[in-house]
C-alpha cells in the first residue's frame, strides 16, 4: 500500500449531527414543555422508543410540540451536550476533516438561521464554514456519520458508515457501532484500523 493511501486511510471525513449529538434538542424541549404544559404528561426521555417525540404523543399534542420546536430562539437556546465540542476539536486535531451535518426542520424559518447562530456561539466562526444543512444526508460523501437517528435513508446509498450516537430511542439497534462522547476515541480508532 502506498504512503498516500495509508495516510488517506488514517485521515477520515467525519460528519457529526447537531441535534441531540452536539446540541441538547430533546433536553431543551422537555424543559420548555414542563413550563408551558405541566398538566400534559409526555413520555419521559429515558422511556422513549421513537426518534420523534411526536410519535409517542397524543394527536392533540402535535401542534404544541411543533410550536415549541419552531418558536423563535428555540434552536439558538439549545444547551451543549457535554463532551461534544471537545471531541470534534480533538478529531480535527487528529487530522480528520470534520463537518457538522444537520437536517433543518420542515418549518425552517427560525431553524436554519438559528443553527448557524448556535454553531458560531458554541463552536466558533470557523465551524460555521463546516456546517452542512441537508434534508438528505445520504448525498453527502464521507467515511463516518455520527448521528442519533436510528435509520437514515435517502436518494443514495451512503458512502459513510452510520455510527449511532447513543440515545434511549435507538438502543434496540444492534447492527451498528454505538458512540458517546466518553468512548468516541476507541470507536474512531477502530474504524481507522479497518
Amino acid at each position: 500500500m502506498s504512503i498516500l493511501r495509508k495516510l488517506n486511510k488514517l485521515q477520515m471525513i467525519i460528519l457529526v449531527d447537531m441535534d441531540d449529538v452536539l446540541a441538547d434538542f430533546d433536553g431543551e424541549f422537555y424543559r420548555v414543555w414542563k413550563i408551558l404544559h405541566p398538566e400534559k404528561p409526555i413520555t419521559p426521555p429515558k422511556a422513549r422508543k421513537h426518534f420523534y417525540i411526536r410519535d409517542e404523543s397524543p394527536e392533540d399534542y402535535q401542534p404544541l410540540i411543533t410550536e415549541i420546536n419552531t418558536s423563535p430562539g428555540f434552536i439558538r437556546s439549545l444547551p451543549l451536550i457535554k463532551g461534544g465540542t471537545k471531541a470534534i476539536n480533538e478529531m480535527k486535531n487528529m487530522g480528520h476533516t470534520v463537518f457538522i451535518c444537520t437536517t433543518p426542520l420542515i418549518k425552517y424559518h427560525n431553524c436554519v438561521k438559528e443553527k448557524y447562530e448556535w454553531i458560531e456561539k458554541h463552536l466558533g466562526a470557523k465551524w460555521v464554514e463546516k456546517l452542512i444543512l441537508t434534508r438528505d444526508k445520504t448525498l453527502i460523501k464521507s467515511d463516518i456519520l455520527i448521528d442519533d437517528k436510528p435509520e437514515i435513508i435517502g436518494a443514495a446509498v451512503p458512502s459513510w458508515e452510520h455510527i449511532l450516537f447513543d440515545k434511549p430511542y435507538n438502543r434496540d439497534i444492534t447492527d451498528k457501532k454505538r458512540l458517546n462522547w466518553g468512548n468516541w476515541r476507541e470507536i474512531i480508532e477502530d474504524r481507522r484500523q479497518e
